[in-house]
């Protein structure tokens, strides 16, 4: 019997209801990197933080499974080899994850009143905006 290879893989909201994995869009699909070293899977999570990116988590896990969740969601895979030459991450990010960071609620919630919230969103001005994304900024 083969035994399963642990990998690192990058997750956001880890161990929550809200959990997501990273993956990088290559054409119309979905690849999700799982790397051989954990080192390697820091520094490119470092990487996406300092494109803007919500800190991800490097977590272990067995391959086979990474491998049978991109089967049934139909992305793809890659294994990142030790010591390999890291891909920089694209600069375009999607605009709407299929996750929400866990702060987000809650910061939204502290700035407008759930009852406000989307009658107000629109009559903020710039400088209202502004002071809010110095708000969320200074969560991060």
């Amino acid at each position: 019997m083969i035994t399963p290879m642990r990998v690192f893989v990058l997750l956001f909201n880890a161990r929550t209801e809200n959990e997501g994995i990273h993956s990088i869009r290559v054409g119309d699909r979905n690849k999700v990197l799982m790397f051989e070293s954990e080192d390697d899977a820091t520094r490119f999570a470092l990487m996406l933080e300092a494109q803007d990116f919500p800190t991800p988590t490097v977590e272990a896990i067995d391959s086979e499974e990474v491998k049978e969740f991109c089967q049934g969601v139909g992305y793809d895979w890659e294994i990142v080899p030790n010591d390999s030459a890291l891909a920089i991450p694209p600069e375009i990010n999607v605009e709407e994850t299929d996750w929400k960071l866990e702060s987000q609620e809650d910061v939204a919630e502290e700035i407008l009143p759930p009852n406000q919230e989307s009658q107000e969103k629109s009559d903020l001005s710039d400088s209202e905006l502004d002071s809010i994304r110095r708000k969320l900024e200074g969560l991060m």
